[in-house]
């Protein structure tokens, strides 16, 4: 018996090296951070919060009301604003292309007290063109599960993008139908964290990991010299309170002591690409394994010749001028590049610059790399 006993501790041992050889690949990084930083507490999860609101200021490019595609909620709602103020108007004589009916969302962090400012996003909800230069008006941000107020938004809006439009051209560059406002809301009231000794005190990790949650259990236990956390699973830390906690007080304070305990953590390696605005972002622990990449474009090019058809003397004909058409197809040469085994996000970022690429284009090689199985990394598309 003793024998089986030192024979599945060895196996263990090797299982836990074999283990941690895996972790320290290349693939993975590791970084110090506090915990605070890679947990909510449980039952003290943001709140997101929504809401209907009115955009005013733009400059014609709001919803339209005259065509039979119309946004008429947008004409009703300003209606009833009006009739709010004491001003009766007819809905159907009201022309609104400078108001925008939009929908407005929040997250409200649980200990943001009353009378704080939090951020708010909006986005278009009718067939407006563009939110820029538009004023939020004043807002009620509602919890959709029991419709009670939380907050109160309002602000002139700051839209990422551009859109210029005159008859017969039109420039638009990135997304103007959606906004934030940087401390837009007034928070009113808010949700009381409900803490109790009768409970442990749980950590639900933001991006779940087995190895992670092991280096935060240890750290916490060497912190209070005392095995007082352990793993749910993957995504849970449990710990339990010390003897000496008596009273709320005292349980913040052991709640800041262990979010503010550094650990070192594992950062999975992440391509994030947002085909909107043509934005990539790449960890420096991404790497590629030994590839080919070879791009090069196809056009192709119709147009139309004029020819002039010129009948015989005395044949009664008349000239015509006809449209011949023609096709043109032009190949560029394809452009090579090799990358060797592990190679950077840097490396691969000095490469395709060589080539002239747009982020379109870039974009295009990440996918085609993911699809090959030579990506050693996470590929999320937005």
């Amino acid at each position: 018996m003793k024998r089986i006993q030192i024979l599945f501790t060895a196996c263990i041992g090797v299982f836990i090296c074999s283990l941690a050889s895996g972790i320290n690949s290349p693939a993975m990084a590791q970084q110090a951070s506090k915990i605070q930083d890679l947990v909510y507490v449980k039952n003290a999860e943001p709140l997101e919060l929504i809401g209907y609101g009115l955009v005013t200021g733009l400059d014609r490019s709001g919803d339209r009301s005259l065509s039979s595609q119309s946004a008429s909620f947008t004409v009703q709602s300003v209606a009833n604003m009006l009739e709010n103020f004491g001003i009766t108007v007819d809905a159907e004589q009201l022309r609104t292309r400078n108001v925008a009916a939009v929908m407005v969302t929040a997250r409200l962090s649980p200990y943001q007290s009353p009378g704080s400012r939090i951020d708010v996003t909006v986005s278009s909800l009718g067939d407006a063109s563009s939110l820029q230069g538009g004023v939020l008006l004043v807002t009620p941000l509602m919890n959709p599960e029991n419709q009670n107020m939380y907050a109160r938004a309002q602000g002139p809006l700051l839209v990422g993008g551009v859109n210029s439009e005159i008859p017969g051209a039109r420039i638009r560059r990135n997304q103007t139908m959606t906004a934030t406002i940087p401390s837009g809301a007034l928070v009113i009231q808010n949700q009381e964290v409900k803490m109790s000794l009768a409970e442990p005190l749980r950590l639900a990790l933001k991006e779940p990991n087995f190895s992670n949650a092991r280096t935060m259990t240890e750290a916490i236990n060497a912190r209070f010299e005392e095995e007082i956390a352990k793993i749910a699973h993957a995504g849970l830390v449990e710990i339990n309170w010390p003897d000496n906690i008596g009273d709320k007080s005292m349980m913040n304070i052991f709640t800041s002591l262990v979010l503010e305990e550094e650990v070192s953590v594992i950062n999975e390696a992440r391509i994030v690409i947002n085909e909107r605005t043509g934005t990539i972002v790449a960890g420096g622990s991404v790497l590629i394994d030994n590839v080919m990449i070879s791009h090069g474009n196809l056009q192709v090019r119709t147009q139309l010749t004029p020819v002039i058809s010129q009948p015989n003397a005395f044949s009664g004909g008349e000239t015509q001028v006809l449209n011949l058409p023609q096709t043109e197809i032009n190949e560029e040469i394809a452009q090579t590049i090799i990358l060797e085994p592990e190679t950077t996000v840097q490396e691969l970022s000095v490469s395709l610059n060589t080539l002239g690429l747009t982020p379109r284009d870039i974009i295009s090689i990440f996918q085609a790399l993911d699809r090959a199985g030579v990506l050693r990394g996470e590929l999320i598309v937005m």
